[in-house]
């Protein structure tokens, strides 16, 4: 039953998809940047790919003690301390000199917003009914898709007129406004009615039969396509197929915006489908084939695979992302903040080693000679092997 009339849940939901919001556009800025990065600070592939990854290694780091703090503390007063992080980030990394202060600066900014989605969606699990929780994920995910969007033409526009190092201060007078709305906003925490039950630990967790069959899948397939779209989009774009940075951030447009469609349609479709019998785990054993399908494809067509192709992998991949809900469902209330964020650490560490480890590849290749377009195909390839085991794991065992 839900605790919130319609009206509050909209308006607490807008609150959070706000700070949401501006989480994606950090998230996803470095894939529109990185040429220009590249440029001014001669960074490698190896670099451009720490440095987006950085932002998923602070993210990842802060996971579990925020599952805990969320569980004692409630999403408004978590969410209020993390977001003051997140501003320090933008205004260092606005600041900064060379690779190590942009490297910190954006490590910062990932421990900052790392509450912006778990803390909405632990508050979720306690104030809106099972398929208000499906909807609001997915339009949450949605929310998140307009802020990659923002963060590809609209950042590529602005760029020539105040510079990239500006922007950071407008996100950060964002997160600010954001952090007023949850602050006057969201609903009051009872500490001991929702956490008192909870065990010290995440023993329970890491234990639970259902959680252990999502990790490959979260860490190598939706970690992965978050690493796509993030980053590794665009320098394809850029290398692989020819295009100057305008042109990329069009095509990073295109994705992102395929994305917000597709968020908003699972929004709507979601408590159809489970009234219906499609369960998560039909959707995702019947929806993960379609994106293996699609990063063989970008494989194998290597310079002709432009943004069309990686918009229908990022769109096919996002029955993944259905994983994440169900996560949290398949636990008491009391652990919802722990499950969720034990999942979310499973995810972003996976957006980090793929980011990361694409990167590695890509100068490992050129190292042996190959062709820039060899060296990220080959580099897709190892990815596709990865994606393929975390599916054959989620098939194979039983939650």
């Amino acid at each position: 039953m839900s605790v919130l009339t319609p009206r509050r849940a909209v308006l607490v939901f807008l609150a959070f998809a706000f700070a949401y919001f501006f989480s994606a556009v950090l998230r996803a800025i470095t894939a529109t940047l990185s040429p220009t990065l590249t440029q001014e600070f001669s960074l490698s592939a190896q670099e451009l790919g720490l440095l987006a990854g950085g932002f998923f290694l602070g993210f990842a780091a802060t996971q579990l003690p925020l599952g805990t703090w969320l569980d004692r503390h409630g999403p408004q007063k978590v969410m209020l301390g993390f977001m003051l992080v997140a501003i320090a980030g933008c205004v260092a990394f606005s600041l900064a000199g060379g690779f190590t202060g942009l490297l910190v600066a954006r490590i910062l900014c990932g421990v900052g917003v790392s509450a912006c989605l778990m803390a909405p969606l632990t508050g979720y699990r306690h104030w809106l009914e099972p398929a208000a929780q499906l909807r609001a994920n997915s339009w949450m995910l949605m929310t998140g898709s307009l802020g990659m969007v923002a963060s590809t033409l609209p950042v590529q526009w602005l760029m020539p007129l105040v510079g990239w190092r500006p922007i950071f201060w407008i996100v950060a007078a964002g997160i600010a406004v954001a952090s007023i709305a949850i602050a006057f906003l969201s609903p009051h925490w009872d500490a001991g009615g929702h956490a008192g039950d909870a065990p010290p630990s995440y023993a329970q967790v890491w234990r639970h039969a259902y959680f252990r069959r999502m990790v490959p899948i979260g860490f190598f397939n939706y970690g992965g396509m978050i690493a796509i779209q993030s980053l590794w989009a665009g320098p394809w774009l850029v290398r692989v197929v020819g295009q100057d940075p305008a042109d990329a951030a069009r095509g990073l447009f295109l994705v992102n915006v395929c994305m917000l469609a597709t968020f908003w349609s699972w929004g709507l479709a979601n408590p159809w489908l489970q009234r219906r019998g499609f369960t998560t785990d039909r959707l995702i054993a019947g929806g993960v084939p379609l994106s293996l399908a699609m990063l063989a494809g970008i494989v194998v067509a290597g310079p002709h695979a432009g943004a069309w192709a990686w918009a229908l992998f990022c769109v096919t991949s996002t029955f993944v992302s259905l994983a994440q809900p169900a996560v949290g469902m398949a636990f008491p209330p009391a652990l919802a903040g722990r499950a969720l964020s034990a999942y979310n650490l499973v995810i972003f560490a996976g957006v980090f080693t793929v980011q990361w480890g694409i990167g590695l590849l890509v100068d490992a290749f050129g190292a042996m000679g190959w062709d820039p377009v060899a060296a990220y195909r080959g580099a897709m390839a190892a990815f596709l092997a990865t994606c393929a085991f975390g599916y054959g794991w989620f098939l194979r065992r039983k939650g």
